[in-house]
């Protein structure tokens, strides 16, 4: 039962039918047709520029930010995020990461700001990227800046509720990464670490260390890197997509389940590297690469996924007081979600009580309506 966008009352049909408030609902006929949460994806990179592989890097990033209108890239990214709830998706993290710039970083971040709510919930998280080993000084210079200037200003204009890092195994920059998490965490953002496969164990320490919500891309982990995440209140996030995409090896997600650790799913959709934006694919490669069963998987694809995003208390499940975000799904048991590679079971998409997305027939274009290209 939702009302004004929330969810008033779940339990079986009979009982429902029955509650006064059920006297001038209107009904939506899920019959034969699974209804569960909708998807919250808390690792993308939306927002990632555009171009060719040789752009590709920070000053390529920047290059491709700057060129396009804001009214460009908001269109672009709205396309994705219209994609998204197609394939019911209902809130979704979305990084930047174009390295120290500051009106390439604020540019995106304003357009995800125009976005943030419609249709879904969109959750801005800056990803602190220095540049590539070059001078020391440069860095650190550079480092500097963010700390005192950018995230500062970003906070002030509310402009991402994260503040990511782009780990880098080499050691002369950890004291460098842990002054930037302590800075973002005085200054009121969540933390994540983006620890992109390298050096996990340390990437692991310093997440415990400060707090961290979230520690990203665990392909690799050894079992003593497990048992300390597990021991932690720290997610792992994995994304099977990117190692299906590279034809790398998969997150050991039954290792991290095993010992007690706290697993979430993510698409790290990249329209450029993993252009992969179904969180039901996603499902559907963790429990065949992954070793997880369809009840972890749809968990780490939902609740868990909104733990991730600290929005749990209003999203990932179907509970009172929640916001009114489910699916329905053209199939009668969650079970059948696995076996549908690639296929897009959403009947309908639903976010704060309104239906945002309905599966519709196939209509041929009238013939008077296609344009003549003699």
């Amino acid at each position: 039962m939702v009302q004004n966008g929330v969810i008033q009352e779940v339990g079986p049909t009979r009982r429902l039918e029955n509650l006064a408030i059920a006297r001038h609902a209107v009904e939506i006929n899920a019959a034969g047709r699974l209804v569960m949460p909708g998807f919250v994806d808390s690792h993308t990179h939306l927002a990632f520029p555009l171009g060719n592989r040789a752009t590709s890097g920070s000053s390529g990033n920047v290059r491709t930010v700057s060129s396009p209108s804001r009214a460009r890239l908001a269109a672009r990214a709205r396309a994705q995020v219209e994609a998204m709830a197609r394939h019911g998706t209902t809130t979704v993290e979305v990084k930047t990461g174009c390295g120290p710039d500051e009106n390439a970083e604020t540019k995106l971040l304003r357009v995800l700001r125009t976005l943030k709510n419609d249709p879904i919930d969109l959750i801005p998280t800056f990803l602190f990227h220095l540049p590539g080993d070059g001078l020391c000084g440069a860095h650190d210079a550079a480092a500097e800046w963010v700390f005192r200037e950018l995230l500062p200003k970003i906070r002030r204009g509310h402009l991402a509720r994260f503040a990511d890092l782009a780990w880098n195994a080499n050691p002369t920059w950890h004291g460098r990464f842990s002054r930037y998490l302590q800075a973002a965490r005085q200054l009121g953002f969540l933390c994540k670490i983006h620890a992109d496969q390298v050096s996990t164990a340390d990437a692991i320490r310093m997440a415990i260390e400060h707090l961290v919500v979230s520690i990203d891309h665990l392909e690799h982990a050894s079992p003593g890197e497990v048992a300390m995440l597990a021991q932690s209140s720290t997610i792992a996030t994995l994304l099977p997509a990117t190692s299906f995409h590279a034809g790398t090896e998969f997150a050991p997600a039954r290792e991290l389940i095993d010992a007690g650790a706290a697993v979430a799913l993510a698409s790290n959709f990249n329209p450029r590297h993993t252009p992969a934006l179904s969180m039901q694919t996603v499902v559907a490669l963790a429990c065949r690469h992954m070793r997880m069963t369809p009840e972890e998987a749809i968990c780490a694809a939902t609740i868990n996924g909104a733990h991730a995003l600290g929005r749990a208390r209003s999203a990932g499940s179907l509970e009172i007081g929640k916001s009114a975000d489910l699916l329905v799904l053209s199939v009668p048991d969650y079970h059948d979600m696995v076996h549908h590679f690639g296929s897009n079971l959403v009947h309908l998409t639903m976010k704060r009580g309104e239906i945002i997305y309905e599966e519709g027939e196939v209509a041929h274009l009238p013939v008077e309506q296609l344009r003549l290209c003699w």
